[in-house]
């Protein structure tokens, strides 16, 4: 299995095309953000590829996000509201079905 990662540097202006680029050469998307789900970048990511590259995709678009919690200090506590690795990896799975 290989993926295509986009690693979006800049949010503004928000790099449109090279996502939808990479939606109609892999059919897929999943959207990885730190932050929370609601109102988010990965929110805005997924509205515009759904308004623009809809018919590119063959899977749902999957969203990866922090917990709709306030982010926690201690460690532990943060680490267990920020996605982890297992949590990108179950998204690509469900991704490629």
């Amino acid at each position: 299995m290989a993926a295509e990662v986009v690693d979006l540097r800049v949010l503004r202006p928000l790099d449109e095309a090279t996502v939808l680029d990479s939606v109609r050469r892999t059919h897929r998307l999943v959207v990885v953000d730190n932050a929370w789900r609601s109102g988010s970048i990965s929110a805005e990511v997924a509205a515009r590829v759904a308004e623009k590259g809809l018919y590119d995709l063959d899977a749902p678009i999957e969203r990866v996000c922090g917990a709709e919690v306030p982010l926690p200090y201690p460690r532990h506590l943060e680490e267990a509201a920020l996605p982890a690795v297992a949590d990108v990896v179950a998204a690509a799975r469900r991704a490629i079905g």
